[in-house]
């Protein structure tokens, strides 16, 4: 199977790459119900991560955020990052919100749920600030026009950034090959974007710690060493 996968690469000429928690769980970073322990198991994710959680308590939501940017500022990138960062030709969309991608050198990134390292005003007046990931600041008033700022990811109910969706759609569309790689494919929209590069013609690799059924090729294991079995062949 790996050298099928090799060999669908090495003859792409319109790669794309589309990541989810999976591949930042080799760097210690928790998937977002995984990071449900301690002080936090009492809470339901619809608590810490919808703009009716943070409505009720927003200083509960933005202490929970802040602990996993330490644990991102503390976090390197893994293997699979780096396999991921030395391929220019590889355009990458990831439901990530932590900016390992960015830190291992990777350049063409489409963060299709926003990102952790920012803020913005949740009364959508437009200002955004970037966040410094191991020193972040507590709920704090938006400088322009005094509501409260959070974290500049999508949460349950809301929409994906238009802007980011369109890119992305367009390039499932178009490519011929889609690399899917740690994610359980279950979270919608995004999870289509498999459909509709298949749709189009592309060959689908999947890349996964859980064996799965389905078209494509599949290959079972941990991120952190296939990836960099299929890129640096």
């Amino acid at each position: 199977m790996l050298n099928d996968a090799v060999a669908a690469l090495q003859n792409a000429s319109r790669p794309v790459s589309f990541s989810g928690a999976g591949l930042s769980a080799e760097s210690g970073i928790p998937t977002f119900r995984e990071a449900q322990t301690g002080l936090w198991a009492r809470y339901d994710p619809m608590t810490l991560a919808s703009p009716g959680g943070f409505a009720a308590d927003p200083e509960l939501v933005i202490s929970w955020y802040n602990g996993r940017r330490r644990a991102i500022a503390a976090a390197q990138p893994n293997p699979a990052h780096l396999a991921m960062a030395q391929r220019a030709d590889i355009v990458h969309i990831t439901q990530n919100v932590d900016d390992l991608l960015e830190r291992a050198g990777a350049g063409d990134i489409v963060h299709l749920h926003g990102s952790i390292n920012r803020d913005r005003c949740s009364a959508g007046c437009g200002h955004r600030e970037a966040v410094d990931l191991a020193a972040p600041l507590p709920l704090r008033p938006c400088p322009q026009c005094g509501r409260p700022m959070r974290p500049d990811v999508v949460w349950f109910g809301e929409q994906l950034p238009r802007i980011e969706w369109l890119r992305a759609d367009e390039l499932a569309a178009h490519a011929d090959v889609f690399i899917v790689i740690g994610t359980s494919a279950q979270v919608y929209p995004a999870a289509g974007l498999i459909t509709t590069a298949r749709t189009a013609g592309a060959k689908i690799i999947v890349i996964n710690i859980e064996p799965g059924v389905g078209p494509g090729i599949r290959l079972t294991g941990p991120a952190g060493q296939i990836v960099p079995q299929l890129l640096e062949p």
